[in-house]
């Protein structure tokens, strides 16, 4: 029998993974504007997964992680379904900390939004003039909170501090700053600007700051192809703005229920999805699947 879920969010399921671990799967469910769309995206969750693990590797020097395996069979009973091949974690336990880290390196979402307004993203005052897409002059670490409804609100560094106190929030900033330079780089190889990301930090037992959730996905990140990019619009992505572009233009006033999206967005956003991880892994997603027990692409 599969077991229930000891929460749900927007993507993912948390399941009881024994003493001090969590299941952590992930679906293919989409969400944009605090709504979860009605048709699920073939493979997302697999796609997250699978560069997760690919980051958590590439980033452990800098951080260490909560992962324990993604194997299938180190799950527990009732949760080494088919279905879950390639999309779950055992993961370590954690303390999650009550902000979320955010890096830009430029000028995008709510950051260009807020700059439009006020000439400042998360209290850093940036030069007049610059357009939406702009590199930044270095990258900037803008916390927000965690809104269990709604939007996360965009804070200072003063207010992440005053929240887990001025040692953690100057760990969480170096530590954020720290991940986005190295997939930076990473990124910047398969000719990929990653313009921002966003990640998660806890505590484990002995107070240790752990990399949790998931890690450099289309989900978390924006992810842009360097030859595409042109400061002054919104650039095209390998992350899920094609479905925001595409919500926009279908005159959704972003009140749920969300529109289902057409076939041609949904095989669009997979294409997007896949091509993010094969380039930045310079492996075939076809590859990660035979290896995961995949029986077949999008099963």
């Amino acid at each position: 029998m599969i077991p229930e879920p000891i929460a749900r969010g927007k993507v993912r399921e948390l399941y009881d993974g024994g003493p001090g671990r969590l299941v952590m799967v992930a679906s293919d469910r989409i969400s944009a504007y605090d709504a979860i769309l009605p048709n699920p995206i073939p493979d997302k969750g697999r796609v997250l997964t699978a560069l997760s693990l690919h980051w958590f590797a590439v980033l452990r020097d800098i951080v260490p992680n909560h992962l324990v395996s993604a194997r299938l069979e180190d799950l527990p009973d009732g949760l080494r379904t088919p279905e879950n091949a390639g999309r779950s974690m055992l993961v370590e336990r954690l303390e999650m900390l009550p902000v979320e880290c955010v890096a830009r390196g430029h000028l995008a979402g709510s950051g260009w939004r807020e700059y439009a307004e006020t000439g400042t993203v998360g209290g850093h005052r940036l030069p007049p003039g610059l357009r939406q897409g702009d590199r930044l002059p270095e990258p900037i670490f803008t916390p927000a909170t965690k809104a269990t409804d709604g939007h996360d609100e965009n804070i200072t560094r003063e207010q992440a501090a005053a929240m887990v106190g001025i040692p953690i929030a100057l760990a969480m900033e170096q530590i954020t700053l720290r991940v986005y330079l190295r997939a930076h780089e990473e990124c910047a190889r398969a000719g990929i600007i990653l313009a921002d990301t966003k990640i998660e930090l806890g505590r484990d037992d002995g107070g240790t700051l752990v990399l949790g959730d998931e890690v450099l996905t289309p989900d978390s990140s924006r992810f842009w192809p360097a030859d595409g990019w042109e400061p002054g619009a919104s650039p095209p992505s390998y992350d899920k703005q094609y479905v925001r572009d595409w919500l926009d233009a279908s005159g959704w006033n972003h009140t749920p229920p969300a529109p289902a999206l057409p076939d041609e967005v949904v095989r669009g956003t997979r294409d997007r999805y896949v091509e993010a991880y094969e380039r930045i892994t310079g492996r075939r997603f076809d590859d990660y699947l035979r290896e995961a027990g995949v029986n077949e692409v999008g099963a």
